[in-house]
């Protein structure tokens, strides 16, 4: 795996010609697999041989991962992306309310208001920056880093600090001695969150946690706490941000697939869910774990192999989404009986937080093209920078004129 991540989808195609599941090395040459094919991703995330807990990670536990490994977050945090079974439903009943289809129509005149209020500065920055303005700073990156820290209680002080430790969090790049620097001042600043809303406690995520922990019994620990805030904050914003990014590059680079959805023969919503399909924010999510070796679509998994999911992969899978998987289509129709894709996954662990991605995906870019019909890229795509990460998928900055 490149650990400076750049563009999956030619490496995507040349692996899918090969298999469905392909032998990997991860940073410091850790031996891994990953599950790239749609329908062999579809039986991996629900197979019940598969676990989620990093003691079922044979090179972690016979202590052959280094300290500062770029992943280690990924497979020690303790929280729901790490557990399995009872310990797995517990952790995702404590925050499951929060999400909520009556939650999200709550929710949707304030993301429709911080729409607004952002829109409002890019069109400012585009002033000040003689007609161009990086949209993920000034748009994709504040709406879900807003919309999250308000339903958590993080006040706005800490939300820069937050998304930088987070993007050192998920880099697969990052040396060592960052990793563990970083992984400990998020863990010290959500801490310090915590302990803010323990002394007032609000009407949010984080205080409803804090009391589930008080309570006693075994309904969370502190570690837990922790840890849930930890993803919570990483992928409610991080994964939104690439995939509003990821939606304005490809209707920018398909002038006729914006065209179709202005006729009204296409939704935003079908935006939405096409690019989640096309240009999946999650390329490889890091781990599952087989509890025995296990095969899929031929391919002996061993028992205790890290495994990589991989999203934008099974994306663009021919066998799954026809010839033409590689066109960006809002048009484009499931076949009956299936999923559409598997970008949000699939199972026990499919995402809590999908409808609030969905909610402000949809109005974000419903808006931000009513605003600026004309917006377009101020670069051209193959000059855009990627994101140092081959878990995320997108680009650093996205320049824009309006």
């Amino acid at each position: 795996m490149n650990p400076t991540g750049g563009c999956p989808h030619a490496d995507n195609a040349r692996l899918l010609a090969r298999g469905a599941v392909a032998e990997v090395v991860l940073p410091g040459e850790v031996e891994g697999m990953a599950v790239l094919g749609h329908e062999a991703l579809k039986e991996f995330l629900a197979h019940p041989d598969v676990a989620k807990g990093a003691r079922h990670f044979t090179a972690l536990r016979e202590g052959r991962i280094a300290e500062g490994w770029p992943l280690t977050t990924f497979a020690t945090v303790r929280g729901m992306t790490t557990a399995d079974g009872d310990d797995h439903r517990r952790l995702r009943s404590l925050v499951s309310k929060a999400f909520t289809a009556r939650r999200m129509e709550e929710l949707r005149p304030r993301v429709e208001e911080l729409t607004d209020e952002l829109l409002d500065g890019l069109g400012r920055a585009v002033e000040d920056g003689n007609g161009v303005a990086d949209l993920r700073q000034h748009f994709a990156l504040p709406l879900p880093l807003g919309v999250i820290s308000e339903l958590l209680g993080v006040d706005v002080e800490h939300r820069d600090r937050l998304h930088h430790l987070s993007n050192q969090v998920v880099a697969t790049d990052i040396a060592a001695e960052k990793a563990v620097a970083a992984n400990r001042e998020l863990v010290a600043v959500l801490g310090a969150i915590a302990a803010a809303r323990a002394e007032r406690p609000g009407d949010d995520l984080t205080s409803a946690l804090i009391e589930a922990r008080d309570e006693g019994g075994d309904r969370l620990s502190q570690e837990e706490l922790i840890g849930t805030l930890v993803l919570m904050i990483i992928a409610g914003h991080e994964t939104t941000l690439h995939l509003i990014t990821n939606a304005v590059r490809a209707l920018c680079g398909h002038r006729d697939q914006l065209d179709l959805v202005r006729k009204g023969d296409a939704s935003w919503a079908d935006v939405v869910e096409e690019t989640l399909r096309w240009d999946a924010p999650v390329s490889y999510f890091p781990f599952r774990y087989p509890v025995r070796d296990l095969t899929v679509d031929g391919t002996v998994i061993p028992r205790g192999t890290p495994v990589l999911a991989g999203y934008s992969a099974a994306g663009r899978d021919r066998a799954a989404h026809g010839p033409d998987a590689d066109r960006f289509d809002v048009t484009r129709p499931g076949r009956p009986g299936t999923v559409r894709h598997l970008s949000l996954g699939h199972g026990a662990h499919y995402c809590l937080g999908a409808p609030l991605a969905r909610l402000e995906a949809t109005i974000a870019l419903e808006r931000l093209f009513a605003r600026f019909p004309g917006l377009d890229l101020a670069l051209p795509e193959a000059e855009l920078s990627r994101h140092s990460s081959f878990v995320g998928n997108s680009v650093r900055t996205l320049p824009v004129r309006i």
